[in-house]
């Protein structure tokens, strides 16, 4: 037992289910500690890109997200969990300590926990069918309550800047072999509890709309206009740019993830274009306006007919899960 009113099981199936947050390269850098009463989060360093995510930025918007997947997945289970981030100013990885509190929470969104299992990144061109203002407005607020800000970038000059800095930064990135191996490791495999599959991957091009990262094993994209792309981009920010920041904006791209998928939308997360410190600058002048720092894009719209992908392995809580029986931190 947890406590005397939660057992074991129940976190170990809630931590599960945080597993399929989404994480830079499907990397899942992150450790989990079970205390008596909480759960304790750590930043997993082994797992960091540096030449894709030189600032650490990716890694901590991915322990970001699974903090909150954790949160809707116990709250689901019938568990308040009571957040303390960066608990522990001498030990930077340790990100957040969930205190676990039995009893009804009121707050607690089943839908947005059924939609964890069916969340996944979508890389196809969407359709050009747009995503109602209210939804949007919905969205928004999401991310609003986490503490971050999402923009959606309507206006068509700035959705071009948007993209041409997409663009930019993958030529930039490509031009780094450290970073070209990165991607070697981490997709176009064939099987493994971590990383980009192969059959999870499209030509580099969503359509008419942003580059896609060129991950290895990836169709090769001709050299044909692409088909219309009606995806939404948003840009997510905030008002500061340190770990809570970070942590938090994960955060919130959970909570807007998931509701998307809540409604039916198909969504992915770009994060190239905040990789590169001169693209990142253009989002927080040009496209964002210069009143938050960007910290993610994020593509929503409607799915295009046809099988999709298989669901992203993730790896098991026997691997993310650390002494289980007697940490008492």
């Amino acid at each position: 037992m947890i406590t005397e009113h939660i057992a074991r099981a129940t976190v170990l199936a809630a931590l599960g289910l945080a597993q399929r947050a989404m994480s830079v390269h499907n990397t899942q850098p992150w450790t989990w500690r079970i205390a008596p009463h909480s759960v304790h989060l750590y930043a997993d360093r082994s797992r960091w890109l540096p030449a894709t995510d030189p600032d650490g930025r990716d890694l901590e918007l991915s322990c970001g997200a699974v903090l909150h997947h954790l949160q809707v997945a116990l709250g689901a289970a019938g568990i308040r969990a009571v957040v303390h981030r960066l608990p522990n100013p001498a030990e930077a990885d340790h990100l957040a300590a969930v205190e676990l509190q039995p009893g009804a929470v009121p707050d607690a969104d089943i839908p947005l926990a059924a939609a964890i299992e069916r969340r996944w990144t979508d890389r196809r061109a969407f359709t050009t069918w747009p995503v109602p203002d209210g939804v949007i407005a919905e969205l928004c607020d999401r991310a609003g309550a986490q503490g971050a800000v999402l923009r959606p970038v309507t206006e068509p000059s700035a959705r071009t800047r948007l993209l041409a800095a997409i663009e930019e930064a993958d030529r930039i990135q490509e031009q780094g072999s450290d970073y070209r191996t990165e991607l070697a490791l981490w997709s176009g495999r064939a099987t493994g509890p971590d990383g980009v599959p192969a059959s999870n991957l499209v030509a580099d091009r969503a359509g008419d709309g942003p580059a896609m990262r060129h991950f290895a094993g990836a169709p090769e994209a001709d050299d044909s206009p692409g088909s219309p792309d009606g995806a939404l981009l948003l840009v997510l920010g905030t008002a500061s740019d340190d770990t809570m920041s970070r942590l938090r904006a994960g955060e919130a791209a959970s909570a807007v993830l998931l509701h998307a998928t809540a409604f039916g939308l198909a969504s992915s997360p770009l994060s190239q274009p905040l990789e590169v410190r001169r693209t990142r600058t253009v989002l927080r002048d040009e496209v964002a306006g210069g009143t938050v720092i960007p910290q993610l894009v994020l593509r929503v719209g409607w799915a295009p007919a046809g099988p999709v992908p298989p669901l992203t392995p993730r790896r098991p809580t026997s691997e993310t899960v650390l002494d289980e029986s007697s940490d008492s931190r």
